[in-house]
């Protein structure tokens, strides 16, 4: 094993906690300012309330945006659950023509630029679709939001199938079990926490989708990053923005750490 001397641990462990610090205290700053008496943000904080807080709870375009945001994600993350799985089995259990061509297509969306993916969408949706009276709305923000959330689900999904045993699903079937029964009692328990953090990365990644959705909301409808990048050239609205800045990053914390947990659920198996 590898020995580091002293000086290049502490050293190291300095660097580590800049980092940190460099991308943690920005967050931190907004979190306390969400308590911020003051209408406007500023530094130090004179007197902390809820007032913001409270107000936020009230305000009617604030709700309806996290609705948006929590309808949008979850039909996405629905989505993208189903058919990143259903990917994944095929290219884990089948070899056929084009199998390299389709795990690059299932990966790509995550790698594009959003703005990229999102001018596609708005192209395809306003120039194609529309032309032939097809109105896809809401549903196509849902759709644009579950294409780079596949791979979330893939990736975890795909990597736990490489480590099953396929001798299990052998012997149940050997044992008299249908195809159905082996995947519900055997198959699916040993991919299952790979499963729901999959899907939890992709209900955060959804939540917190600012490009895309800009180019494929349809007008009216807000998500609470939207929102935010709305409200932002208002300075007056600053401690709401705070609040709800505040809320999306809990939201988006806590689906990322059950997945974390989960992850080392399966690597201990």
């Amino acid at each position: 094993m590898l020995q580091m001397s002293r000086v290049a641990r502490w050293g190291l462990g300095l660097i580590v906690i800049a980092v940190l610090l460099f991308m943690y205290v920005p967050l931190l700053v907004v979190v306390l300012n969400s308590f911020n008496t003051a209408q406007l943000s500023s530094w130090p904080i004179q007197e902390f309330s809820l007032k913001w807080w409270l107000f936020a709870v009230d305000y009617e375009p604030i709700r309806l945006a996290l609705l948006n945001s929590v309808i949008v994600a979850s039909a996405a993350m629905v989505i993208a659950s189903i058919l990143g799985t259903l990917v994944a089995f095929a290219l884990n259990r089948y070899d056929f023509f084009g199998r390299s061509t389709v795990n690059l297509l299932v990966v790509l969306p995550i790698a594009l630029p959003g703005v990229v993916t999102g001018v596609a969408f708005s192209n395809t949706y306003s120039n194609f679709l529309s032309p032939l009276g097809i109105s896809i709305g809401y549903f196509g923000l849902i759709v644009s939001h579950a294409t780079f959330c596949i791979v979330m689900v893939f990736n975890n999904v795909f990597a736990r199938l490489k480590r099953m045993n396929p001798s299990l699903e052998e012997a149940s079937m050997d044992l008299g079990a249908g195809l159905f029964e082996t995947f519900r009692l055997v198959t699916f328990p040993q991919f299952r926490s790979s499963f729901i953090a999959g899907a939890l990365l992709a209900f955060a990644l959804s939540f917190d989708e600012v490009y895309v959705t800009i180019f494929t909301a349809p007008p009216g409808v807000d998500t609470l990053p939207l929102w935010i990048l709305k409200e932002m050239a208002r300075p007056n609205q600053a401690s709401v923005v705070n609040v709800v800045a505040t809320v999306v990053i809990l939201l988006s914390l806590v689906p990322v750490y059950i997945s974390q947990r989960l992850s080392r659920v399966d690597e201990q198996r």
